[in-house]
């Protein structure tokens, strides 16, 4: 018996050498040392032999089970090793060739707008700061000469979070914020994000705004109207014109809706086409402006009933989605919050 298992653990090692795959080895290693492997059919004639003869039988069936199992895992290494080499090869990068074209997000055209508006009035020496979304109701309204009585107080067009607490419904807080934090002079603009019970093709429950203060030593509207032209100018070409009308905002006093010549008659091939963005009045509505009211200077200290500080100050506000819309003839503003990617590609 002990000849025979030397025999074919010889045998068994040749064949080991000669394998060609790992499928090669899994064959060897079942047909040797699997429960109806050669080994063991020889092993169960164990029985027939003497009492002495059995251990010296079952030490020599162990060691060749140690070097055909060593033997096949030492050949299944090698496999493997020249497997991964040739992967290696033929994978190989060859980092000298330039780079595929990748896919390149954009800036959406909300937060574009925003950085266009903020370095517009940078240039103008504008700073700028930010404030809570989440704002005291005195600091939303009454702050800003918005009583309690006013129809913006209504609960359809704020969000309430709790007693006192609101999502604000401007940026003005922003400026009064500021101004409660520092002494004149103050010139700043407030970009942010701005909350109404509002939703439909043009109205979105959050949208955004800025708004503009510049407070100092006689400030004028004349001042006012020449940062705003300047503005315009900047966002729709050299050409544009900028007129003011009467209007009413709690917080300013006068206050003016401003309108810009319409960019986009001066586009049109044909002098008869209507224009789809002014509907032929050559004007469209940019924002609204207007002086400082004094007593938003009176609740933020800048003066007194016996102590008139001899300053003057102009503020202003715009949406930046309906210049977003005007700037990219953007049909819906719903399309700007959808997340379509059909849509957002447009503006990578």
């Amino acid at each position: 018996m002990i000849s025979k298992i030397d025999s074919l653990g010889a045998e068994t090692l040749r064949q080991i050498q000669e394998a060609t795959s790992l499928s090669d080895l899994e064959q060897i290693r079942v047909g040797v040392l699997g429960k109806k492997g050669s080994l063991s059919e020889i092993l169960r004639g164990l029985a027939q032999a003497t009492a002495e003869e059995r251990p010296k039988v079952g030490a020599a069936a162990n060691q060749w089970k140690q070097k055909i199992e060593s033997g096949i895992e030492a050949r299944r290494i090698e496999f493997e090793t020249k497997a991964i080499g040739e992967k290696i090869t033929q994978e190989r990068v060859d980092v000298t060739l330039p780079p595929r074209m990748m896919h390149v997000g954009g800036i959406h055209p909300i937060s574009q707008t925003i950085r266009d508006l903020v370095a517009i009035f940078q240039s103008l020496g504008f700073g700028v700061t930010l404030g809570p979304e989440a704002e005291t109701e005195y600091l939303c309204f009454e702050s800003v000469n918005i009583p309690q009585d006013h129809p913006a107080r209504d609960m359809q067009d704020t969000f309430f979070l709790s007693p006192g607490v609101v999502l604000r419904t401007q940026t003005t807080p922003v400026q009064m914020r500021t101004m409660l934090a520092q002494k004149w002079p103050v010139r700043i603009v407030c970009p942010g994000a701005v909350y109404r019970c509002d939703h439909d093709a043009t109205h979105s429950p959050m949208f955004h705004q800025i708004e503009g203060l510049w407070v100092d030593r006689g400030v004028r509207m004349s001042d006012l109207k020449g940062v705003l032209e300047f503005f315009a100018q900047k966002l729709f070409g050299s050409e544009t014109q900028i007129r003011m009308r009467p209007s009413y905002f709690p917080f300013v006093e006068p206050g003016a809706e401003v309108d810009a010549s319409c960019p986009f008659c001066r586009n049109q091939k044909k002098s008869s086409d209507l224009c789809k963005v002014c509907k032929g009045t050559k004007w469209i509505e940019i924002l609204g402006a207007g002086m400082v009211h004094r007593k938003l200077f009176e609740a933020a200290g800048y003066e007194s009933a016996t102590d008139r500080a001899p300053i003057s100050g102009f503020a202003f506000g715009l949406g930046i989605e309906r210049i977003a819309i005007l700037r990219y003839q953007i049909p819906d503003i719903r399309l700007m919050f959808g997340g379509d990617l059909r849509f957002l590609s447009q503006f990578g």
